[in-house]
């Protein structure tokens, strides 16, 4: 497996991209569909990573700048055919290394909480996520759970203090 920055150009990632959202949308209630497009991928705000085998697209994953100290975790996403491979626990340990490097505090995400959302809930918590109040610009509603964890070294509690 290698995972390398993309570009967002290949028809293999459209297509992963279109079948995340497809998945995030059947479910999900209406209105409370967190997941970037392709538009809202491409800002410069956003870096994005794939894994392939070969010519074969495994995953993707996104890390959001949410200001200088605080990381957002998007669009994280194994293709059907590649799961329970260990593809989203080696991008997002690629989306951890980034922002370690970039010296954040704090790396944050939100999932949903139906039965759909148990395994990603499972991995972010084996790797040292803890729920959270929401972030950013999000609000409370009753389907998100929102989880946060504290890099290594940058002196930041979940909270955010200090």
């Amino acid at each position: 497996m290698r995972i390398e920055r993309d570009d967002l150009t290949h028809p293999l990632v459209h297509a992963l991209l279109r079948e995340h959202l497809s998945g995030m949308q059947a479910n999900s209630p209406e209105g409370c569909v967190q997941a970037l497009d392709l538009s809202g991928l491409k800002t410069p705000a956003v870096t994005f990573w794939t894994a392939w085998d070969g010519d074969a697209l495994l995953g993707c994953g996104a890390l959001k700048a949410l200001d200088d100290e605080n990381g957002e975790i998007k669009s994280m996403r194994t293709a059907q055919l590649h799961l329970r491979r260990g593809v989203a626990q080696a991008i997002l340990g690629t989306v951890l290394a980034e922002a370690a490097r970039r010296g954040y505090a704090r790396v944050s995400l939100e999932t949903g909480s139906s039965p759909a959302f148990g395994a990603a809930q499972a991995l972010y918590a084996r790797n040292g996520f803890v729920r959270c109040g929401p972030f950013g610009d999000y609000v409370p509603n009753d389907f998100s759970v929102f989880m946060t964890r504290v890099l290594p070294g940058q002196g930041c509690n979940p909270t955010g203090e200090r």
